[in-house]
Order: C-alpha cells, then structure tokens, then sequence
C-alpha cells in the first residue's frame, strides 16, 4: 500500500514500512521542487553571483583570490543555502501537508530527515557540482578544489540539517527569513571555521585528516539530533498556529 503524504495512510496502510515513507517523502519533495523551479535555481544563481562579483569588488589580484578564494566559495554556499531555508516547510505548512505528515504512525524525525535529504539533493548537491568550476575562478589550485568539495561534501548536509531546526522552529511566524538567519548563522560558524581551515592547509601542503575526522564528527552529530530537534520545532510551531 502506498504512502500518501498529503492525504495520510489509508486503513490497511498500518503496515508501510518507515524506509517506505522515508522514499516516498524524499521523491514527493524532489517532484513538488521542480514543479517550482525559482525555488531551485535562486540559491544556485545567488552563489554564483557572490563568487563572480567579489573579485571585482574587493581585488582581482591572483595572490589575494589564492588566500581568500575557499573563503569566498564557503561563505556563498553557507548564504546559498540559507537562502533556500525558508521552503524547506513553508509549501507543506501552507497546504495542509505538514499536519498530515505530523499524524502519520511513522516518526516524525525521519519523516524530517527525508525532507532534509532532498533539501540537500536540490540545494548542497549543486553547489558542489559548481564548486570546480567557480574554485578555478577564484584562481584555486587542483589539490585545493578537491579539498574543496570534499569539505562542501561534508558540511554541506550538516548546514541543511541544522537549517531544518531553525526552519521549524520559525514556521508561520512573520519575518521568519529574519528571525531564521539570526538563529541559524552562529550555530554555522564552526562548520565554516573548519571548512575554510582545511582548504587553506590543504593549500599549505599541511595534513588535513585531522580536519576532515572533525567535520566528520559535525554531520555524525548533526544526522543524530538535529532530526529530533526539528520534529520537536516542528511539533511546537504547528501546536501554536
């Protein structure tokens, strides 16, 4: 029996297994996503921008873009993907979708880690794809942009699943876009610190495992509760609507 994520289970759908009702939500948001495709292409549009305008707003000079260049790429995916927030809840919220995701017999904290995964797919998946690209831009050296979108690779899912919590946590409230940058640009700045850290050892010639093993360390902590905090948000902002 299949999992209907807007109109519930059916009577004998007691039986759907979770890994069935996480796949079904995944695909729903990935279909509902390119139905609106503004949605998509507005983070991936901001990124690029960012990186193509700095060189010409602060200095076009190799040796500075070679310094700055990883900072300049994670900065605009950290904005990227904060700018995409916003929709992660708000199109479910609007049309009823949430609430019947919130009564299904399946936890609610996977439910949100499937939403989260196809938040990644259409949002952090692109910006690593980009990643080359703009590194060689920014006049970054081959080592540097593999280091590069190894660390997007990894930091890119903590920052959307740490995005789910204050996007839950600000669902329905005006001014959310506000009220969620506020609450979510602190809890990203370690992910960035290191982020940006280990591209510039990288571009060093200095070991960076210790570095990787640390944001590894990030998005384990990150799959294992953020799910549960953004279904707790998620719980409280639809109880107060």
């Amino acid at each position: 029996m299949a999992f209907d994520a807007r109109a519930g289970l059916r009577p004998e759908a007691d039986a759907v297994s979770v890994f069935t009702a996480m796949r079904v939500v995944f695909v729903r948001d990935l279909r509902a996503a390119f139905r609106q495709r503004q949605d998509l292409l507005n983070p991936l549009l901001f990124f690029v921008m960012v990186v193509t305008l700095f060189p010409l707003g602060v200095s076009p000079e190799v040796s500075f873009l070679q310094l700055a260049g990883s900072g300049i790429l994670w900065v605009a995916a950290l904005l990227s993907v904060l700018l995409s927030l916003d929709h992660l809840f708000r199109h479910d919220f609007d049309d009823g979708t949430l609430e019947q995701l919130v009564l299904q017999p399946q936890p609610l904290f996977l439910l949100v880690l499937a939403k989260t995964a196809a938040h990644w797919v259409l949002t952090g998946l692109p910006l690593i794809l980009l990643a080359p690209l703009l590194g060689v831009m920014v006049h970054l050296e081959g080592n540097s942009i593999a280091v590069l979108c190894l660390t997007l690779l990894i930091g890119t899912p903590v920052l959307s699943l740490i995005g789910a919590i204050g996007a839950a946590l600000t669902l329905g409230l005006k001014s959310a876009g506000v009220l969620l940058s506020l609450l979510i640009i602190p809890l990203y700045i370690p992910v960035l610190i290191f982020g940006t850290g280990t591209v510039a050892a990288a571009a060093e010639g200095a070991p960076v495992g210790g570095y990787i093993a640390l944001m590894g360390a990030f998005l384990v902590l990150a799959i294992t509760l953020a799910p549960f905090a953004a279904a707790a948000a998620l719980r409280i902002s639809l109880s107060n609507s």
